[in-house]
């Protein structure tokens, strides 16, 4: 009955609202890669129009993108023809064997052309000059692909490579990137999603790691010390024990779940002194992802992909492949994925039975029940709003609030998960946690319009509502160890029961994990604009519990003196304690406080980790930016 109930819903209320679903981009489609300026992923084509006026790049993808200003790009009909490739014969005067050429016309005798470096010969490629060596390395980094000359102008000239587009105006003598809007981010594997002063982190699809800090507004940057090193020497360990290619790998307790590239599942329940018989459920393609319930290692799902191995023909594709006894039996639930959708991420919610999929044909989202058998499950498409629909990953935040994914090429996307929409939840409204309330705390009603709110015989004052989140307020004079919320939503009566601490200290941060940290004149600070050494920062909270003198529970505070936190309120910075030189409700807002922290004259350059602390409970850890 759950599974039909949960069919059900999919199928009426996510139905109607899941193509609503407000999609925030995380970071852009940049990589910094110590290059000229910020590169992007592998370009295996570039030419211009016949007048110059428009350059046209082709992925490594196959996707063709069209550039007029140089800067911002816009995707094409990827049929449009390509020049052929010119390729120069090797000769004396050559400094490579073979060579790609590209010919200006407007220039008579001016060639460029690539090898493992970039080239200009201006009396038809009898002598050549070296555009980008240096120390014997290129300085637009290496594996160039491609080269064109603008037929207006014999000095301006693009390069293709395995790190973007790159450009000079003035013959090679300098170059400039054109990656920054290019929507060609390798885009793999989501290795994690922000937490506390970490950010969004990926996988590029071979051995390197990037992530988007909290803050950063410019570039992908390299991370040291990720899991992907750790992840594939499992997975080749794996491969020789079980003389299989293990393309996947996760563990929940004692329990490990492989899959391979021919879609056999296996598990060990010893932490991998012995291991199970395998399982295959017909002809299946290559086993992408494993997701495995941390709390009960005996559910686990699966998501495969097309890529079947040998002949053999299969009618119906099956992609996603359901455990409820420890990988004994997995079944399919498919169900009414389309023939495109070959997977290749997953992540569930165990508490709603909300299962997420990354396909080829989009997100796809269903409500199953993970405790049964039944098979009632329809699954319904969420990507409405996104640049593209080939996804490669998808992944929940720990509470399992916010859904992010990653498209190929576009990089990271993040939203409201939607099976918050069937099952709300009362978070803390600075970072969507789940931690106890305190007198005055702004909490987040995720996926209910609230209309009115109640907790014992006090109003607790609803500040914002919409249908996929509210706001409301603590009474300042709440007591006792928990508290009882009775919320009036537009589809009927919900309640919700939280722990009330004295304080419940928490900072504001937005999807990225970029906290509301300000300077002395109200501007945010970021990896752009750092913090000083000397100076007073302002940070926006929430949770530090009752005031001095009392203040009305859903009033703006005053814009002069505002109330004094009652609780005694401290700070460190990289663990080493700051001084905190006010602590108050913050002026014109309700349900915010302000914390002036005064930063020492000396701190060390780049990103620190900032925690404030209120009677001994610390908040958050955020990143901050600091220079001398």
């Amino acid at each position: 009955m759950a599974g039909v109930v949960a069919a059900l819903m999919v199928s009426g209320l996510l139905g109607a609202q899941t193509a609503e679903l407000d999609w925030r981009h995380i970071g852009n489609s940049a990589l910094e890669l110590g290059l000229p300026s910020v590169a992007t992923g592998s370009v295996d084509r570039v030419w211009y129009s016949a007048d110059g006026s428009t350059l046209y790049a082709r992925t490594r993808s196959g996707r063709t993108y069209q550039t007029t200003d140089f800067e911002q790009w816009r995707r094409v009909a990827d049929s449009k023809a390509a020049p052929p490739v010119q390729a120069i014969a090797p000769a004396a005067s050559s400094p490579e064997s073979a060579l790609k050429a590209s010919v200006a016309a407007t220039a008579a005798g001016r060639l460029y052309a690539i090898g493992s470096q970039a080239y200009r010969s201006d009396d038809s490629g009898a002598s050549w000059s070296n555009l980008t060596g240096y120390k014997g390395n290129s300085i637009l980094g290496r594996g160039l692909t491609d080269v064109a000359a603008s037929p207006r102008d014999p000095d301006e000239v693009v390069v293709a490579s395995e790190n973007g587009v790159w450009r000079s105006l003035d013959a090679g003598a300098s170059w400039n990137g054109l990656n920054e809007f290019l929507p060609n981010l390798p885009a793999a594997r989501l290795d994690s999603v922000p937490s506390g002063s970490q950010g969004v982190r990926l996988n590029l699809g071979g051995k390197s790691d990037v992530e988007w800090a909290p803050g950063e507004k410019t570039s992908w940057k390299p991370v040291e010390g990720t899991s992907v090193q750790n992840n594939r020497d499992l997975k080749a360990a794996l491969s020789a024990i079980l003389n299989r290619s293990i393309t996947a790998v996760a563990s929940s307790k004692t329990y490990i779940y492989t899959g391979d590239s021919e879609g056999w599942l296996q598990v060990s329940y010893d932490g991998g002194s012995s291991w199970g018989t395998t399982f295959k459920l017909g002809e299946l393609g290559n086993v992408e992802s494993i997701w495995v319930d941390p709390n009960d290692p005996r559910v686990a799902v699966a998501a495969l992909s097309a890529q079947l191995s040998g002949t053999s023909a299969v009618t119906r594709p099956v992609y996603v492949l359901r455990t409820m006894n420890g990988g004994i039996f997995w079944d399919d639930i498919t169900a009414n994925l389309p023939e495109t959708a070959s997977a290749h991420g997953v992540t569930v919610d165990r508490t709603s039975g909300a299962v997420y999929l990354a396909t080829d044909a989009g997100v796809f989202f269903t409500m199953t029940d993970l405790g049964s058998a039944s098979r009632a499950t329809r699954w319904s498409v969420i990507s409405g709003g996104l640049p593209a629909t080939q996804a490669s990953d998808v992944r929940l935040d720990a509470g399992a609030n916010q859904l992010y994914v990653t498209l190929a090429g576009y990089g990271v996307y993040v939203a409201l998960a939607p099976h918050r929409l069937m099952d709300p939840k009362a978070v803390s409204a600075a970072d969507y946690s789940s931690r106890a309330a305190a007198p005055g705390t702004l909490l987040s009603i995720l996926g209910a319009r609230i209309q009115s709110a109640q907790t014992g015989d006090m109003a607790a004052p609803v500040l914002d509502a919409s249908d996929k989140a509210s706001q409301i307020q603590i009474p300042f004079e709440a007591q006792g160890d928990t508290v009882s919320l009775a919320l009036q939503a537009s589809t009927g009566l919900l309640t919700m029961g939280l722990p009330l601490r004295d304080v419940a200290p928490a900072i504001f941060i937005d999807p990225e994990g970029t906290p509301l940290i300000m300077d002395a004149d109200g501007i945010l600070l970021d990896s752009t604009k750092p913090a000083r050494a000397g100076t007073r920062i302002q940070v926006l909270a929430t949770g530090l519990g009752r005031v001095k003198p009392d203040w009305p529970t859903g009033l703006a505070a005053p814009l002069k003196e505002p109330p004094a936190v009652a609780a005694s309120v401290h700070a460190y910075l990289d663990g080493s304690p700051v001084q905190v030189a006010s602590a108050t409700l913050a002026p014109g807002y309700v349900g915010f406080y302000l914390v002036e922290i005064q930063l020492p004259r000396i701190t060390n350059m780049g990103a620190g980790e900032l925690v404030i602390e209120a009677d001994g409970q610390q908040s958050n850890r955020v990143r901050l930016y600091l220079e001398p």
